[in-house]
């Protein structure tokens, strides 16, 4: 039989390093990093709870105004403003700063987000209203906590990122459906094919439900007509008050996610050395994959390291069976799905979250490396927020390997064709974080090195 969870203790005389967590250093005894992620959240929540009928505009920072997407993000917002919608951006240049100039021009209310970046990045001209954060997961659950549809552009790393979290949050339930506009059919189908051949089709990671959100748009009359029937959510959370994405009349909330953040952080302070194995819930026993899965689990484990999975079944099962049953340490950090866990019973220690973002959080915390199997909407978001946190400098590179070159090669074609070639943003070397392995001992040559 499988060994119970234990649950986690830490002595409060144990000295306790600093966790490099979304490129800040963070330790939940330093309280005034708490403090200062509270602030975000609180200030966030106040920031936005005056706005109404939201749209969220995401997309490259690095297309410049003599783009063709640049003038159609421009001349979406001026249709969103003239309609009485408010468009939020990053706020930042490139596409955001056209959508803000449009809703700015077209006299209507234009809000960014902006993030503090290593490398500085100013806020446009064009916005009227503002707040700034330190941290990315704060900022990206701003961006999609009031929005009541988005409308995605050509982009890098951080649009990657930024969709897959709102089509991995609608799948999970913790977000209302929304309506998704995708400018661009150049660059947007062939990630949609890859979704639909691979995660669908090869691993059925994903339904063909999932992807009906998602409508491609050539122009912004198209992208405006794919929103413009959007009814406006209320702020104040009356129907569900639990709901993780809502923002005002849940004072209670805040200090649920102080509890969350200082319960995940004590928790990290006991793993030593780890690799953290990422992949879908619905591949089964004896499949390939479940296989290959297992035997890494097997080889961390031989290797001193501790196994971090999601904690849930399929993939994660895998590595942490491997890594429990050869005598290793098997680590699960789960999510709460409407009051219940999906704990696989194979974890030495575990732990669980309502907050899908502190979650996130604290599975992407340091790891020797991240070994990515194939999966859905989870596992390309966790994928592209580590690219993300690495391309601009808030978190240190560490491997990124990703498992099985015959579901990977497509995606590994559209960063490289569309976004480095076509679009160009991503740079050379940002393509260079990522490596493709076949192997459980090839996957174990680059931890090793």
């Amino acid at each position: 039989m499988p060994r119970k969870a234990s649950t986690p203790t830490v002595s409060p005389t144990v000295a306790s390093p600093a966790l490099v967590t979304a490129g800040a250093p963070i330790n939940y005894r330093d309280s005034w990093r708490i403090f200062r992620i509270m602030a975000e959240f609180v200030e966030g929540y106040q920031f936005l709870g005056k706005f109404t009928k939201e749209v969220t505009v995401l997309g490259s920072a690095r297309l410049p105004a003599n783009n063709p997407y640049y003038k159609i993000a421009e001349q979406l917002g001026k249709l969103l403003a003239k309609n009485s919608f408010t468009t939020i951006t990053g706020g930042g240049p490139g596409i955001m700063e056209a959508a803000n100039k449009g809703a700015h021009e077209g006299g209507g209310q234009s809000v960014g987000l902006n993030i503090q970046l290593p490398r500085e990045q100013r806020i446009n001209p064009y916005v009227k209203d503002s707040v700034a954060f330190y941290y990315f997961f704060t900022r990206k659950v701003m961006l999609t906590s009031p929005a009541n549809a988005f409308v995605f552009f050509p982009g890098g790393f951080g649009t990657l990122d930024e969709f897959f979290e709102v089509l991995d949050y609608m799948e999970l339930g913790q977000m209302d459906s929304a309506p998704l506009s995708l400018v661009g059919p150049e660059y947007w189908q062939p990630l949609l094919k890859f979704l639909r051949e691979k995660s669908l089709g090869e691993v059925q990671a994903i339904t063909e439900a999932d992807t009906r959100h998602c409508q491609v748009a050539s122009s912004a009359e198209e992208a405006y007509a794919i929103v413009k029937d959007t009814a406006d959510r209320p702020n104040v959370c009356t129907d569900d008050p639990t709901n993780p994405l809502c923002i005002q009349g849940t004072d209670w909330k805040i200090f649920h996610i102080m509890a969350e953040l200082v319960e995940g952080f004590e928790f990290l302070t006991e793993l030593g050395q780890n690799v953290t194995v990422l992949g879908t819930k619905s591949v089964l026993p004896g499949s390939p994959y479940y296989r290959a899965a297992y035997e890494v689990g097997q080889l961390l484990a031989k290797q001193k390291l501790a196994v971090v999975t999601g904690g849930g079944p399929g993939i994660m099962e895998a590595a942490n069976k491997g890594a429990w049953e050869s005598g290793g340490e098997s680590i699960g950090i789960n999510m709460r799905l409407r009051g219940r866990q999906r704990m696989n019973s194979y974890l030495t220690r575990s732990i669980d979250f309502v907050f899908p973002f502190v979650r996130k959080l604290i599975i992407t915390s340091p790891s020797r490396a991240f070994i990515f199997f194939p999966g859905g909407f989870g596992t390309l978001h966790q994928l592209f927020e580590l690219l993300t946190l690495m391309e601009t400098g808030k978190m240190a590179p560490v491997p990124l390997l990703l498992y099985g070159r015959l579901f990977w090669q497509p995606l590994l074609e559209f960063i490289h064709q569309t976004l480095r070639l076509e679009f160009r943003t991503i740079g050379a070397l940002d393509e260079d974080l990522l490596r493709v392995v076949d192997s459980p001992a090839e996957a174990m040559r680059y931890i090793k090195s």
